[in-house]
């Protein structure tokens, strides 16, 4: 363990502040007078807001982007990274964590800010002719407007619970709160817009998220105290920065070529010319990372705690400056424009052209791609992988039925959410009914033969440091929480997948979902932790699950089958369209009539979900015969031995009991007329 630096090593942390803070402003302000930003608005035709809103509005969204930054890189190190005390969060946690609380506030504040500034770009007066009824209708009919009110609420949220927690799980919900908080803008604004909005939003999603992580986690490692902590803290950050320099390089480049639309955009425009600016600077931050990892962290390790602290202050003030470019680029006009002049009302409704009738070439081809489904399936299947080979080299066999079981359940999430089958589920109730069925049924019952908790618990590997809460810990608390038994009760189990189903056709919320990428998303996440849940609850192995006797089991499946044919019928039968006017928005002219196509969805949720259900069914009276012949051993060898060593067993004591009943009965029966 490193001793304590000097106060002469602690200069230049006093200094990265106001110099990353310099740098990002005057990027900021540069990059947008090129690219055109602070004159926006007038280059668009529309009325001028003034220069307090040209050149107020990217620096509130600069400030807000930078607190929300800090404030997730200070939550995830108390939560996470920082040594403990049993529950509690430590005292290096505990001041990180307060003073993330502080930032969250200025967070808030810049939101606020953002609001009035934003009001005032899109109706072209200045700040001081918007007034708080325009704020408000803003906010409650325009979906930017929505967004940065939900970030302002999070963020407040997030600081209240980041100044009154000193629990680790306060911290944790924390973080979760800030990283979730980060998010509502890269929903709308230029990649809502795009012509492949699916891509660009889940690019853009992944891009702030990482971006957040990893110059929030910079921060704070600056701002651990004492640094004697740092030895431990320092190389599992930068594991983490290398994933999160993986995850902003590739969906910046996702990004960058929706919005460039060619080659020759990258010099031709200004826009090219400033991401091309802002890749040089992500190759830069990489040879900062390269560097920690081969000298800084060394001279750490061995007690020179101000080499690292020198590099880590140069390498934050150039994410600050990224952070500036980036905010900037956001108000400069993309050469693909956002939201064209006259789009097709098709493609601006669902984000793509509209397909030819669909063949089975169709539906295996024409991917419709989702950066976020695929990196969800690409970690989880990496992750899987790194368990059984940690598991196998130190001696220990997996089942490769299990590894096969999870592989192929990821390959048939990726492929029904990214193929051609992807873009016909938007448009045909019958696809889209097909997808629902694969993902709540088919894809679950795959992960959950997987056994993952099982073999996370059994691979993943403690901190150096044991006040360190490492991930399986964390893991074993959620297994073992009141959550956990809640959510995985069979009543409130069955009750969710079957109320879901009705819930989300028999009235206007599939409509309302399939307007967003967000909505699309979210009703994916929840067709599958909802079947997840199912079939957990009946053939799962992985610890958590609630142990219950092999006919409650069956009686559970039999009540969701039942169900769920009768819903099937119930869709074959409904002479209204189901899902609001969605579909009715979207009907291709090559498709049929509405009602067949209604009728067809009805037939696949009869028929197809019986197919699993009568697999699930054969599992389950499978496992009773085992369980039974399993019991019956179990009791044979107890009596064996017993036998063997004259040792009393449960069977052994009931044969006695019935003996000694059967003695006492004959002492104390009337004497026979014979006897006498």
């Amino acid at each position: 363990m490193a001793s304590e630096p000097s106060s002469r090593s602690s200069g230049p942390s006093r200094l990265w502040w106001p110099a990353a803070v310099v740098a990002g402003v005057l990027v900021l302000a540069l990059a947008s007078w090129y690219g055109g930003g602070i004159l926006h608005s007038r280059l668009t035709g529309l009325p001028d807001a003034g220069r307090v809103t040209g050149w107020g509005l990217p620096t509130c969204r600069f400030v807000a982007d930078v607190a929300g930054a800090i404030t997730v890189g200070g939550t995830v190190f108390a939560a996470f990274l920082l040594p403990g005390l049993d529950r509690t969060i430590g005292p290096a946690g505990y001041r990180l964590l307060r003073l993330s609380g502080l930032v969250a506030l200025v967070w808030a504040v810049a939101e606020a800010a953002l609001l009035v500034f934003t009001t005032s770009d899109i109706l072209g007066r200045p700040p001081s002719g918007v007034s708080a009824t325009v704020v408000l209708s803003f906010v409650t009919t325009v979906s930017q407007g929505e967004a940065l009110a939900l970030q302002l609420v999070l963020a407040l949220v997030a600081a209240v619970v980041a100044r009154v927690s000193i629990t680790r799980s306060g911290a944790c919900w924390a973080a979760v709160l800030s990283l979730l908080a980060v998010l509502p803008p890269a929903f709308t604004g230029h990649a809502a817009g795009a012509g492949n909005h699916q891509t660009a939003v889940s690019s853009l999603v992944i891009h702030v998220l990482a971006a957040s992580l990893w110059g929030g986690g910079l921060a704070a490692l600056l701002l651990v105290r004492p640094r004697r902590l740092l030895v431990d803290v320092a190389p599992r950050y930068s594991r983490l920065a290398l994933v999160c320099f993986v995850a902003v390089a590739v969906s910046g480049v996702v990004n960058a070529a929706i919005r460039l639309g060619a080659w020759s955009a990258l010099w031709g425009s200004s826009y090219g010319l400033l991401v091309f600016g802002k890749v040089l600077a992500i190759l830069a931050l990489f040879a900062f990372g390269a560097l920690h990892r081969r000298w800084s962290l060394r001279r750490l390790v061995a007690g020179r705690a101000a080499a690292f602290a020198q590099l880590a202050a140069g390498e934050l003030v150039l994410l600050a400056a990224t952070f500036g470019l980036a905010v900037a680029l956001s108000r400069t006009p993309t050469p693909v424009p956002a939201n064209p002049v006259d789009p097709d009302a098709f493609t601006d409704l669902v984000g793509f052209a509209l397909p030819p009738p669909p063949t089975v070439a169709g539906m295996l081809g024409q991917p419709l791609p989702d950066l976020m489904i695929l990196t969800v399936v690409a970690g989880a299947a990496l992750a899987y992988l790194i368990g059984v080979r940690r598991l196998r080299l130190a001696g220990h066999p997996w089942p490769w039925a299990r590894t096969a079981c999870w592989l192929g359940g990821l390959a048939v999430l990726a492929a029904v959410t990214n193929l051609g089958v992807a873009r016909y589920a938007y448009l045909l109730f019958s696809v889209h009914m097909a997808q629902h069925m694969v993902l709540s049924m088919v894809v679950p019952g795959l992960l959950v033969a997987g056994a993952p908790v099982t073999l996370a618990l059994r691979t993943l590997r403690e901190p150096s440091d044991p006040a360190v809460r490492g991930p399986r810990r964390w893991l074993l608390i959620a297994v073992r929480s009141r959550a956990a038994r809640v959510i995985s009760h069979p009543i409130l189990v069955v009750a969710v997948y079957v109320v879901s189903l009705y819930g989300l056709y028999f009235s206007t919320l599939l409509s309302t979902l399939m307007r967003s990428h967000l909505g699309h998303l979210a009703m994916i996440a929840h067709f599958v932790l909802s079947g997840y849940l199912l079939m957990g609850l009946l053939v799962g192995t992985d610890p958590g699950r609630r142990r219950l006797p092999p006919y409650m089991l069956i009686l559970a499946l039999f009540a969701t089958m039942v169900f769920h044919a009768f819903f099937g019928v119930a869709l074959m039968q409904s002479t209204n369209p189901v899902g609001g006017d969605w579909f009715t928005l979207v009907h291709p002219p090559w498709a049929g009539p509405l009602a067949a196509d209604q009728q067809l969805a009805g037939g696949i949720a009869w028929s197809f979900g019986e197919i699993p259900a009568a697999v699930v069914m054969a599992v389950l009276v499978l496992q009773w015969i085992q369980a039974d012949e399993r019991e019956q051993r179990r009791l044979d060898r107890a009596a064996d031995r017993a036998k063997a060593n004259a040792v009393d067993d449960e069977l052994t004591r009931y044969n006695a009991f019935l003996r000694q009943i059967n003695v006492q009965a004959q002492r104390e029966a009337p004497p026979t007329v014979d006897g006498q």
